[in-house]
């Protein structure tokens, strides 16, 4: 199975064929994205190409040299690395002054190229106590916090399952990442949720969300299990999930972020943005 650890994605099979396609326009009150390495064996100007005609509006989890194809095809970079990795984080503090340094680069480049977030981690427990991590997220995001509200670039705190897919991952509930939401009190610091892995940690998706809504400012979308496809082989109704999100008037973006088992992994992307059309 791919992970973002062993390769940015896998599919090209049938790309082009199905970019030839015209797709009916979506009504895009959800703002639809792709994690670019879910189709890595795919040029980045295909996957754009591909996305622009189903009427996505952005690309996840591109590096800055990758922005200008994004945005050559009206596409947003809509997540990008900002600081740490999944297994280093915010979580210890020997980490904090390599991370603002990260922070401060990415954070400027972002909100000059019109980037809109930037991602980052807790990173693993290691033996360390939950609280202590907790306390140390804090700190981290607070020392780099007013560089984000200054600039216009929303930090984006990924919650991983630590289950299946990212042993040993600290920020792995919903309640957590909340707690540090709520130390840390900026409208430029949220949570992204992976409703992927919040459905294998925790599940009780929609109201989740609804209750925290506040705190989240992305989205990334996978089928339970396995995640491929969202479509009726997995145990989510993602269209349910989707109009829940649209109906608290959220702003921000969903991205998909599975990995295609079917020979057609674009016929499958535009499968799943019209499903979560709501």
């Amino acid at each position: 199975m791919m992970t973002r650890r062993t390769a940015f994605g896998t599919f090209a099979a049938g790309a082009m064929a199905a970019s030839a396609q015209t797709a009916a326009p979506l009504k895009g009150r959800l703002k639809q994205s792709v994690a670019r390495w879910c189709y890595s064996q795919m040029s980045l100007d295909d996957l754009c190409q591909a996305a622009a005609r189903i009427g996505l509006k952005g690309i996840d989890l591109v590096d800055s040299k990758d922005w200008p194809t994004v945005q050559k095809y009206g596409l947003v970079p809509a997540m990008t690395p900002g600081g740490g990795t999944i297994a280093d984080g915010l979580n210890r503090k020997e980490n904090h002054d390599r991370l603002e340094h990260e922070f401060r680069e990415n954070i400027e480049n972002a909100a000059k190229a019109g980037v809109p977030n930037v991602i980052t981690f807790s990173g693993n427990r290691r033996g360390l106590p939950d609280e202590i991590g907790l306390a140390n997220c804090v700190t981290g995001l607070n020392r780099v916090k007013k560089i984000a509200e200054d600039k216009g670039v929303t930090i984006c705190l990924e919650l991983l399952n630590s289950k299946v897919n990212h042993k040993d991952y600290q920020c792995d509930h919903t309640e957590w990442g909340v707690a540090v939401m709520k130390g840390v009190d900026s409208p430029r610091v949220k949570l992204l949720y992976d409703i992927y892995h919040m459905q294998i940690m925790e599940g009780d998706i929609i109201r989740t969300i609804r209750d925290n809504i506040q705190y989240i400012a992305h989205f990334h979308t996978g089928g339970v299990p396995g995640r491929h496809e969202i479509d009726n082989t997995q145990e989510l109704n993602y269209g349910a999930v989707a109009k829940a999100i649209v109906d608290l008037g959220f702003q921000g973006y969903m991205a998909h972020e599975f990995v295609p088992a079917a020979p057609d992994g674009i016929q499958s992307l535009e499968a799943a943005a019209k499903l979560c059309d709501a």
